[in-house]
């Protein structure tokens, strides 16, 4: 039973990434807005319920590892060494969005979150309201990690962090659109994405002095 169990959810695995594949793939080509979950049921030579038992709603098709990744950013901060700031913690999960990047296959990754949440005002706003509920996730690591901590600035320094991941993503977003450079690209993006997570560390680490 075990056996047949793995194989059946290795099958699973496996039709999602296809699903999704072949959607990032119209996304780039069409845009998101101008391909419907049926577009993409056929290019996969499936049904529209086959995609839907997959993806429930068309914005999942891009933004289905939401949840996954607020819970990642969630206990990345809350588990972190006590002498590593919450910007540190995530500094490894900024530079792996960055390295991603730097060896994406472009025909899909144009059809993916970063590119197409510039060009799709629904998708804009499904991806903002993911960003406020990975801010919530921060903050509530935060606190637990620091309770004497006033709550809105605790808050605040989360909405910060997740603003440094937003510009990181939405530049990466823009570098594929405009099929830029990536190597010149990715330097730039480190470059920043440490001076703005510098500034971060250092600012928690005045905010805490003797408020351990």
């Amino acid at each position: 039973m075990p056996r047949t169990t793995g194989l059946r959810e290795r099958k699973k695995q496996q039709m999602r990434h296809q699903l999704a594949d072949v959607a990032a793939r119209l996304f780039a080509e069409h845009g998101y807005d101008a391909v419907s979950v049926s577009d993409v049921a056929r290019a996969a030579g499936v049904s529209d319920q086959t995609v839907f038992n997959y993806f429930p709603t068309k914005p999942e098709l891009v933004l289905d590892r939401a949840e996954e990744i607020r819970e990642f950013y969630r206990e990345t901060v809350r588990d972190r060494p006590d002498d590593v700031t919450p910007a540190d913690a995530l500094r490894p999960l900024v530079h792996g969005d960055i390295d991603r990047y730097a060896r994406a296959d472009l025909a899909i990754a144009r059809g993916e979150f970063p590119a197409q949440c510039l060009g799709s005002s629904v998708l804009r706003r499904f991806a903002l309201e993911a960003r406020d509920q990975q801010a919530d996730a921060i903050a509530d690591a935060i606190g637990e990690t620091h309770p004497g901590l006033h709550p809105l600035v605790v808050r605040a320094h989360a909405a910060a962090l997740v603003a440094v991941i937003q510009v990181v993503t939405d530049r990466i977003g823009v570098a594929l659109l405009d099929d830029a450079e990536r190597a010149e690209v990715v330097a730039g993006l480190r470059a920043d994405a440490d001076a703005a997570l510098d500034d971060a560390s250092d600012h928690f680490r005045a905010l805490t002095t003797g408020n351990s």
